[in-house]
């Protein structure tokens, strides 16, 4: 069996890219890694401290004091941010306004790839994001890029929102795609952009068992 397998996971937000990584993972018993709930929590400690975002030196030194663990319970990865847990909390609309702003910082990128491209050396991992096929594990054994209509991604949000209590239209939930989309294709540091050997999943009409099995075609025994 092959070590330190990676398996890269990119596309556009609300894909459902973390529910396939999840059911990867658990399926080929690799590590889930969830990049984007690592710049979701930096994204909340930056608004909790009320972090100058033109202030180069005031992000720096608020990197220094972020700790990002995950651990797992009841077959779900669970987000640690200096200990506490905020797995919920960095699924709210506040932070989802500023994320994609927050994420495209140079100096947040550089600090999270590098705790990424660690956390692969050590383990065979399946990790999702933005940039993890082109940018943090260019050389991955296996990269997706998914997608799926914008209407169909927005009602899926809106759904989960509207599950966990939070009150948002539809309307605000389909603005808010729209804007992230716009950030992170056209961020200058790592943008969102499908690798080259990268194979498209457009899930738009799949469910999650056939997205799984549309996956599980592309890899051989490992």
């Amino acid at each position: 069996m092959k070590k330190n397998i990676v398996i890269a996971i990119d596309g556009y937000s609300s894909c459902g890219k973390s529910t396939l990584a999840k059911a990867l993972a658990q399926k080929l018993n690799y590590i889930y890694i969830d990049s984007g709930a690592m710049y979701r929590a930096v994204t909340l400690f930056f608004l909790r401290q009320g972090i100058d975002l033109s202030s180069h030196a005031a992000i720096s030194n608020a990197l220094q004091h972020i700790d990002i663990d995950f651990h797992s319970r009841d077959y779900q990865s669970h987000v640690l941010l200096n200990g506490e847990e905020v797995s919920e909390e960095i699924r709210q609309m506040p932070v989802s306004q500023k994320v994609s702003e927050i994420a495209a910082i140079k100096e947040v990128r550089q600090c999270m790839v590098k705790q990424q491209q660690k956390m692969g050396k050590q383990k065979n991992i399946v990790m999702d994001g933005r940039d993890i096929g082109t940018t943090v594990f260019p050389d991955a054994y296996l990269k997706l890029f998914m997608t799926a209509d914008p209407k169909t991604r927005a009602e899926r949000r809106y759904k989960e929102l509207q599950a966990k209590g939070e009150n948002v239209s539809l309307e605000a939930v389909f603005d808010n795609l729209a804007h992230r989309d716009f950030q992170d294709t056209t961020r200058e540091v790592s943008p969102l952009v499908r690798a080259t050997d990268a194979v498209i999943l457009d899930n738009t009409n799949l469910n999650q068992d056939e997205q799984l099995a549309f996956t599980m075609a592309y890899l051989p025994v490992i």
